[in-house]
């Protein structure tokens, strides 16, 4: 654990974007390297992801990742992971924002600590607002997605059921007034329900990464 750092709001290594919300964690412990001014992009859906959801992620996270932004995600399965895998395997930084302590015991799920190794190896990093040692529960992982969204200029969902973590996020990212964009999906799909329901209320629909650049005024 010595390599798991505490920085607080105060200081210069605090990521400015996030410090800016409603209700920044006063303390965030941090894996890896961490850059207060970066520009930052979070990507989430299901952890029971289709073959068309994993693919679409791949796309868009690779050109976005390409393009200079840093993905953020919440380094669970399926479309998280996705959203990581396509940063790392490119050699790209990429963010994973935990829902528990960063310690490996702590770590969860524990199928993506390789993943998270990945992750701090590609210059990224792992950021918590929850101490060493502190297991994951059904108030963490939601409050969670209050960072993924704060660290971010915008958010893309890209499956998601009517009731999911994702939607949660995304909710987080209108308080927070940043850009919300979903993929459209299949009506009879349930992953695209949540998605759907998204674009029918502002949400930007999105078929790749250039209709987010465009949106973000990155070329």
């Amino acid at each position: 654990m010595k390599d798991i750092k505490k920085i607080d709001i105060e200081s210069k290594s605090y990521p400015k974007l996030l410090k800016k919300i409603v209700n920044p964690p006063k303390v965030i412990y941090v894996r890896g390297e961490i850059y207060p001014e970066e520009n930052c992009f979070a990507v989430v859906g299901s952890r029971r992801c289709s073959f068309y959801g994993k693919q679409i992620t791949i796309e868009i996270s690779e050109e976005l990742s390409s393009s200079g932004l840093t993905i953020v995600s919440g380094l669970a399965q399926g479309i998280d992971a996705a959203a990581h895998q396509a940063a790392t395997k490119n050699k790209k930084r990429t963010i994973g924002v935990l829902g528990t302590g960063l310690d490996d015991y702590s770590f969860y799920p524990k199928e993506n600590l390789g993943l998270a190794n990945e992750i701090i190896e590609n210059n990224g990093c792992l950021i918590s607002e929850y101490p060493p040692g502190t297991r994951g529960s059904k108030f963490s992982f939601p409050q969670r997605n209050r960072i993924i969204s704060g660290l971010s200029l915008g958010i893309l969902v890209v499956e998601a059921k009517e009731k999911s973590g994702s939607l949660i996020a995304a909710e987080w990212a209108k308080k927070q007034e940043r850009k919300i964009f979903s993929v459209p999906g299949n009506i009879y799909f349930s992953n695209s329900r949540g998605t759907n329901f998204l674009l029918k209320n502002g949400a930007i629909l999105t078929e790749s990464a250039k209709d987010i650049l465009r949106e973000l005024k990155i070329t």
